[in-house]
């Protein structure tokens, strides 16, 4: 009889909030900082993890992940690590612009992309295929040199979403339309080993907001038409790092 491999839980983390998210702009491979909501998010989440006892901290190189990294590291009194493969969808020259200004002056580009964004790229950009072939790779790296322990890895909406779709098996070509990510949230995953995983917790944010929150206008457009677009898979919308704007918190 086999003995039973230890489980290794990481807590899948989306950075906090930044400007670019409020404004509702494509903020992919490009570097932004987190606004002062964001880092009041990643505190709360860092308050929240203090006592799970986590042996590690990593963190895409992207500066919104590695301040949300060491935020919440520092709580748990550990540096982060960088790993170029958790890093967010590169959308190439739709950078900085909103999903009306991709729309109007690269029409036939996002008209494809919203067909299938796991296989399409915009001119520059990463594909969702392209985004797994780095990010699965840097994950089971991670849960391997970590076996048994608990681990923090700070990533991207995006990417999140592309990960959890792969090692969950489900259809990675809705990632946009059936998942989604707000600022600071907790995901859960135990892993028996690499590649046997179990979802825990999803998209948690009970750390800093009372209610589950209202996507409005960020999941695709799919979602934001009622799931009756005119093509057979619509699969855009806001940018992965798009969250509509809250007010501040207090304090």
């Amino acid at each position: 009889m086999h003995a039973m491999l230890p489980v290794t839980r990481v807590f899948l983390i989306r950075h906090g909030a930044t400007q670019l998210t409020a404004e509702g702009r494509f903020s992919g491979d490009v570097g932004v900082d987190l606004s002062e909501e964001g880092r009041w998010q990643a505190a709360q989440l860092g308050e929240r993890l203090r006592h799970e006892e986590v042996a590690a901290v990593y963190a895409s190189p992207l500066s919104r992940a590695v301040e949300t990294a060491r935020i919440v590291g520092g709580a748990c009194r550990l540096s982060c690590e960088t790993r170029d493969g958790l890093r967010e969808i590169s959308h190439g020259h739709w950078e900085g612009l909103t999903r009306a200004e991709v729309e109007a002056r690269f029409a036939d580009e996002y008209a494809a992309w919203e067909e299938d964004p796991f296989t399409f790229a915009p001119d520059g950009g990463e594909s969702g295929v392209a985004v797994l072939a780095r990010a699965l790779p840097a994950i089971r790296e991670i849960v391997m040199a970590h076996a048994g322990r608990r681990i923090v890895v700070v990533s991207h909406k995006a990417t999140i979403r592309l990960l959890l779709s792969s090692l969950l098996g489900i259809d990675a070509r809705g990632y946009r339309d059936r998942l989604d990510q707000a600022p600071a949230c907790l995901n859960v995953l135990d892993f028996r080993d690499p590649v046997r995983v179990r979802l825990i917790g999803f998209n948690d944010t009970s750390h800093y907001a009372s209610r589950v929150r209202t996507p409005q206008e960020s999941l695709s457009k799919w979602w934001d038409t009622g799931g009756t677009p005119p093509r057979p898979r619509e699969s855009t919308g806001g940018p992965p790092d798009a969250e509509p704007p809250r007010p501040a918190p207090a304090g």
